[in-house]
């Protein structure tokens, strides 16, 4: 432990910078003109989640080509990444770290001291075995008007329950699925009675051995 000191900056203001294709993961996006006006660091999780940007200036004007983009961009990118965040994604005392693909994004240590569910995260990964995992899934019918129930039981296409939405925005999201049963057609029994299609993919940034 260290002791530091903690004080606020509201001057200070933190963009995501969002890489546009596949060739931009490893560009560095600033113009250099920025200088010690700005601080970048590239996002721990995975490159696909690009950089952050710490300025106290206009986050658009320092990168070069950039388009200012609002929170749903944001959050629209990371589902389709398969990028979890925050408690909607990541329910407390119902998410586990392996389960939601943590240790893929620099979000657990098998190295450190004990921590809380230390143990089982511990042994579940030395076991190798994770038979269920958050993965993106992107819904291919219209939605009913009051959205996808978190919760709700995706089912395959002869009605065996493959695991549940966890959460999302507009036709992307995320759920807790079983690992071998993602190929087929899935579906989702909506509040009102319909049936709504989705599908299920794997990140091309996630370990071979996970696919």
């Amino acid at each position: 432990r260290r002791k530091v000191t903690v004080e606020p900056h509201p001057e200070l203001r933190v963009w995501a910078v969002l890489p546009s294709s596949p060739e931009a993961y490893g560009n560095a996006p600033l113009q250099e003109s920025a200088g010690a006006a700005a601080i970048l660091i590239r996002d721990p999780r995975t490159a696909r989640m690009g950089w952050r940007l710490l300025t106290q200036d206009e986050g658009p004007a320092l990168v070069s080509g950039g388009r200012l983009g609002d929170l749903w961009d944001y959050h629209q990118h990371r589902y389709l990444q398969g990028v979890p965040e925050g408690v909607r994604d990541l329910p407390p005392g119902v998410a586990l770290p392996l389960e939601s693909n943590l240790a893929f994004m620099n979000g657990v240590s098998f190295t450190k001291g004990c921590y809380i569910g230390q143990e089982l995260t511990a042994r579940t990964h030395h076991m190798g075995v994770i038979r269920k995992r958050l993965f993106p899934v992107r819904f291919l019918d219209p939605l009913p008007a009051s959205g996808i129930t978190p919760g709700a039981t995706v089912l395959t296409a002869s009605g065996q329950t493959v695991g549940k939405f966890r959460a999302g925005q507009g036709n992307v999201g995320l759920a807790l699925l079983w690992s071998e049963k993602i190929k087929g057609p899935l579906h989702i029994r909506a509040s009102e009675g319909a049936q709504v299609a989705l599908a299920a993919s794997v990140p091309d940034w996630w370990p071979t051995v996970s696919k």
